[in-house]
């Protein structure tokens, strides 16, 4: 082989390789820094909290529905294993929070193996592994923030999580069961990260709920260390039983839908309230104002 057919490979050799690290490289997006969430989406279920007794939006079944009617929100300042009990990673991304993502990067190859999350409420972290590994056994313990893997599709980064303990899909007593499992589909806009997730249970749900939060970057935030003390909030009762109601006890399960004139069959959720087809068939509105111009409610 001759000089020039050697350099000639060499060099082609040398462009093939460089040419496919920049198209791995191009694919990865680099989402480490302070996040700011949009609270002005969902803002009664970011902030504040939900509404008791509204279920809108969710696919829930009757034993999901059940277990949201005979809530009594009593209990979280009650039993101790709730007081300081930190959201599940499917709901963790809706709550009062900031979030930190750091990229874990190994020191062999200089490629990202990992993106890691802290969220500001109650000290949250979760593990991202984007090193092909396998998910665990399914007898393996579960955890509320699950174990997570990643795959890039072009720069929007796909990730699969199980191994979740149980916790909440809404914090006013819609359960998510540990048999869930969800996946997040995360996408970078200039300063603006758009999560969208996809959440399956087999045992509250008859399909998929999706939900999407952004985030802004905001390089001056500055996380602090969240506290969290265990102690006893309200009165306990005597024989010490978790506040409940029973089926068909409960005196405020119409206030939300009474207060904002909307129909119960609505409220209480379900997978066919979804959709538009819904309203042919909604059923009447409750509440006593009268919808009106402004003319005529003067």
């Amino acid at each position: 082989m001759n000089i020039p057919t050697l350099f000639k490979r060499s060099f082609l050799l040398i462009i093939s390789s460089a040419l496919s690290w920049t198209s791995a490289q191009a694919q990865e997006t680099d989402f480490s820094g302070e996040w700011r969430p949009l609270f002005h989406e969902d803002s009664t279920e970011r902030r504040p909290g939900p509404h008791f007794g509204d279920f809108s939006g969710l696919p829930i079944n009757d034993e999901a529905r059940m277990r949201g009617e005979s809530y009594q929100p009593d209990r979280i300042s009650i039993v101790t294993e709730l007081i300081c009990r930190p959201h599940g990673s499917d709901y963790s991304m809706r709550g009062l929070s900031f979030m930190r993502i750091q990229r874990l990067i190994d020191p062999r190859t200089q490629e990202t193996i990992a993106f890691q999350t802290r969220m500001g409420f109650n000290n949250m972290e979760r593990t991202i592994w984007l090193d092909d590994r396998e998910h665990p056994p399914e007898g393996t313990p579960h955890t509320f923030q699950g174990f997570s893997t990643g795959s890039w599709d072009g720069n929007i980064l796909t990730i699969k999580t199980t191994h979740l303990k149980e916790s909440y899909l809404r914090r006013n007593g819609i359960p998510a069961s540990s048999e869930r499992t969800f996946t997040e589909h995360w996408m970078l806009h200039d300063d603006y990260l758009t999560v969208v997730t996809v959440i399956e249970d087999p045992v509250f749900l008859t399909e998929p709920l999706v939900r999407t939060q952004d985030w802004v970057y905001d390089p001056s935030f500055k996380m602090d260390f969240f506290n969290c003390d265990y102690s006893q909030e309200v009165p306990v009762s005597p024989d010490n039983l978790v506040p409940n109601y029973l089926p068909g006890e409960n005196p405020f399960l119409t206030e939300f839908a009474e207060n904002y004139r909307l129909p119960m069959s609505g409220v209480r959720g379900g997978a066919e309230t979804l959709y538009p087809e819904y309203r042919e068939n909604m059923g009447p509105l409750l509440g006593n104002q009268q919808f009106c111009s402004t003319d005529e409610c003067d």
